[in-house]
């Protein structure tokens, strides 16, 4: 007979709800609650919050510039073939999911000083050197991680607005959750960080019907993309 069996000493549970009484038991034994887990490849937290899943990127961005140093960090190796690696293989993994996440200025501010010290110690760059951040950017004709985010933001919105109305994604985009927002400072949502990029970018979502438009608006591309189009 085939099914789930499930090992209940390592058997965690989340409750988005840090307050909700009770427990859970499985044939006696009470699981363990948390507060954050992993879930394919993403870190997320009971209160929604972004600090565990950016601690984890950028662990993850850092775990893999390391291991291509050999040749990041090689002086006859082209700066436009480490500009390739880490615009194809570093930061991808700093950003993956981004673009379900509601980004806070901290949470910007994180990933580009991570950016912004690999691509210095690449260029073997240090700060006695007076070369400035903007410059090194350029060197290596790499567009702002900041940038990159709301690229992937809007992107993915487009594929939510473009999608059937009985469609998970667009289900969850339209959900109404019952209750009251917490007093004091309130936290950011996902679609308050996606109002910002709509206006940073000054494009409607009724525009994500064209796909081409929409994608012209949106997207920010590495200048040494366009370099390499030449």
């Amino acid at each position: 007979m085939f099914g789930l069996r499930l090992n209940v000493k390592k058997t965690e549970y989340l409750t988005t709800d840090s307050s909700e009484p009770g427990s859970i038991e499985i044939n006696g034994t009470e699981l363990t609650r948390t507060t954050t887990f992993k879930y394919l490849g993403s870190a997320i937290a009971s209160d929604g919050s972004l600090g565990f899943e950016t601690n984890s990127r950028v662990n993850a961005a850092w775990l893999k510039w390391r291991s291509m140093t050999g040749i990041l960090c090689d002086k006859n190796i082209s700066e436009r073939l480490k500009s390739k690696i880490y615009r194809t293989v570093i930061r991808p993994v700093a950003i993956y999911g981004a673009e379900c996440w509601p980004t806070t200025k901290e949470v910007e501010a994180r990933l580009s000083v991570m950016e912004t010290k690999m691509l210095r110690w690449t260029a073997g760059v240090t700060r006695l050197d007076r070369i400035s951040n903007d410059a090194i950017r350029e060197r290596f004709g790499v567009a702002p991680i900041v940038d990159k985010m709301r690229e992937a933001r809007l992107r993915w919105y487009g594929h939510v607005l473009r999608a059937d109305e009985d469609s998970v994604r667009k289900i969850g985009l339209n959900l109404d959750v019952s209750g009251k927002r917490p007093r004091g400072r309130l936290k950011q949502r996902w679609l308050d960080t996606l109002h910002e990029d709509l206006k940073t970018v000054n494009i409607h979502p009724d525009q994500a019907f064209n796909r081409e438009k929409w994608r012209q608006h949106i997207r920010k591309a590495d200048p040494a993309y366009m370099r390499d189009r030449r």
